[in-house]
């Protein structure tokens, strides 16, 4: 196991940057999770990390080594792929046991670390077969186990979930933790789901268009996103981030005004200033008109059971598409497309961000 330190790493594909000055350091033993949209550059990352792509320029360390110039079978790293690449013409245990045999262990030792590694994947039974005949879950754990009975310094991941079923990747995400916790190798995860990311992370790198936008612990980045971006893709369903005018005593929203405590020494917003205001949909109460502080139009309802998704916009007369805002709710409320709402706000769950850096703003 061991750290692995990027330093100043710049990767290009043509004219395209794919990414810029990636700077970051995952401590020994630690389970880090790079997330972001298509396109935002976690898998190049990974890649690179990987030895799959060569570093253009930058420092990347595995442990207290460079290794810019060291081949990737070379590094000490594991990797599994989204679509598993298991060898079809070898069994279970022949797959598990490929890069042990590719190292010279003795024989004896390959079949016990095969064993071991079977038991806590819960696939023992499993070990005579061909990957033809095992479900997408039962190959995944097999990707898994082939990456972890090697014992690398690194283990990287990307996106290994995604072609599973809901329940069984919950399933598998569950599974993965236990296994970092029993195993301690320093993992990569990349993944564009941000609930695969809140739940599995000790760290999350947020990325996007090439370049980190945060890096912090999960309950940080949702209470304290770094900017827009951040806010607006961490959190499921996601932040509501609706246009505003700072007045005195309040935000003005579409004709509407938000009650807030008066602007203070330390507030770097002014009167009269356009700002983003971000709500959080599980911030959001119905009320009665006469302690509502937006008025607002059902389009549509989602039941999920517990909870209820309700998709709204603000009325506005001035603007060609009204800004929309979500509510999540009691699995008791269905309110119907068409009504009308009233939505209480809590001051204390109200973000502000500047509309041109997407950076936050204080009150």
């Amino acid at each position: 196991m061991a750290r692995v330190r990027l330093e100043g790493i710049t990767q290009r594909f043509g004219t395209a940057t794919a990414i810029q000055d990636i700077t970051l350091a995952i401590p020994d033993g630690e389970f880090w999770v790079l997330v972001g949209p298509s396109g935002c550059g976690k898998s190049t990352i990974l890649r690179t990390i990987a030895g799959l792509e060569p570093v253009q320029e930058g420092r990347l360390y595995i442990g207290d080594t460079l290794v810019n110039q060291i081949r990737a079978r070379q590094r000490d790293v594991a990797m599994v792929f989204q679509n598993y690449a298991l060898y079809p013409h070898m069994t279970v245990a022949e797959n598990l046991a490929f890069g042990l045999r590719m190292r010279h262990r003795p024989i004896h030792e390959r079949q016990e670390q095969v064993h071991k590694i079977a038991r806590s994947l819960d696939i023992a039974h499993l070990l005579d077969r061909k990957p033809r005949k095992l479900s997408g879950g039962q190959q995944q754990r097999v990707a898994l186990g082939r990456a972890i009975v090697r014992k690398p310094q690194v283990f990287l991941l990307d996106e290994p979930l995604s072609n599973l079923d809901a329940q069984l990747r919950d399933d598998t995400r569950a599974e993965l933790k236990q296994l970092h916790r029993t195993f301690g190798i320093t993992t990569i995860y990349v993944t564009h789901d941000q609930v695969e990311a809140m739940t599995l992370a000790d760290q999350i790198v947020v990325l996007h268009q090439g370049r980190i936008q945060q890096i912090a612990t999960p309950q940080a980045v949702y209470a304290h996103p770094a900017n827009c971006m951040v806010a607006a893709f961490m959190g499921s369903p996601p932040m509501n981030l609706l246009e505003a005018t700072v007045e005195a005593n309040g935000l003005r929203i579409d004709g509407q005004r938000v009650p807030l405590p008066a602007l203070d020494s330390q507030s770097t917003v002014s009167v009269g200033q356009r700002v983003i205001v971000g709500l959080r949909p599980e911030h959001l109460q119905v009320s009665s008109e006469s302690q509502a502080s937006l008025g607002v139009t059902v389009t549509v309802v989602e039941p999920l059971g517990r909870e209820t998704l309700v998709r709204t916009v603000l009325p506005d007369a001035h603007r060609t598409l009204p800004q929309s805002l979500n509510l999540q709710v009691s699995g008791k409320l269905l309110p119907q497309p068409g009504e009308r709402l009233w939505v209480q706000l809590d001051p204390a769950e109200i973000f502000l961000f500047d509309p041109i850096t997407g950076n936050p703003v204080q009150p």
